[in-house]
């Protein structure tokens, strides 16, 4: 199998961001209270627990906190639209001025409030990335990834289908370059403590350089070409199997 076949632009650019979502885990875990600033299920369960305990103030921070994320889902939807906007340009911007902002904040900062960035950062580069390679997959968190690796290898185990290996080796790779950004993180804040998060810029750039090798790609391929090269690559992996089965037959 060709580098090619293994790691396609778009592919490439998913375990960038899948790197970026790593790197904003743990730093969040690191220096702002033990949050996850990706997800919102922590959120809303602390803020029915405190709700139950009548923690007011607190409440209200989570609160926000959610209204912080829904409006940047709903904003990767609304801002192309309105403005014809691209947002898998706009979405690592968006987060370099986060990290940008949030190094200036004091580190005895209330741990929720720091993320609100991340929150929203976060929540667009989700809804912005869906996936690569015709897999969906988040860049953010792995729940998803880890089940979708572990089906593979149990239907691979079971059944021997190549293409489980193709699955198992996108979704094992994402969790890969994700726990990869997460190691990251924590050099980062070795050196520079909560400034730290100004490590997830070169990141940053490099996803933002392979959108735009990936829309180049695109701009260069008419449709009937990709739909060509996934014919040939479909072509080359049906001579793949028959040679699999001469030589196995040769064997017998």
């Amino acid at each position: 199998m060709t580098e090619q076949k293994l790691l396609p632009i778009d592919h490439c650019r998913h375990l960038a961001f899948a790197a970026i979502g790593g790197f904003f885990g743990g730093y969040a875990l690191l220096c702002r209270g033990g949050i996850l600033g990706s997800s919102q299920t922590m959120n809303l369960l602390e803020l029915v627990s405190d709700a139950l305990f009548g923690r007011g103030s607190s409440v209200l921070l989570h609160l926000l906190c959610l209204v912080i994320y829904v409006v940047g889902v709903m904003s990767a939807v609304i801002v192309p639209h309105v403005f014809h906007v691209d947002m898998r340009r706009l979405s690592p911007c968006i987060t370099a001025a986060a990290a940008i902002a949030m190094g200036f904040f004091p580190a005895d900062m209330p741990p929720l409030v720091a993320l609100y960035p991340v929150f929203f950062s976060m929540s667009i580069q989700w809804s912005t990335f869906a996936g690569a390679r015709g897999f969906q997959s988040a860049t953010i968190f792995n729940s998803n990834n880890t089940k979708q690796a572990s089906l593979a290898l149990a239907h691979y185990l079971c059944e021997g289908e190549r293409e489980q290996l193709t699955k198992l080796w996108f979704y094992g790779s994402t969790l890969l370059a994700f726990h990869a950004g997460a190691v990251w993180s924590w050099l980062a804040v070795k050196w520079l403590d909560v400034r730290g998060v100004w490590g997830v810029l070169p990141q940053l750039a490099l996803a933002y350089y392979l959108v735009l090798r990936e829309e180049q790609a695109e701009r260069v391929l008419t449709p009937a070409q990709i739909r060509e090269q996934e014919v040939l690559g479909e072509a080359e992996e049906l001579v793949e199997e028959a040679q699999e089965l001469v030589e196995e037959e040769k064997e017998k």
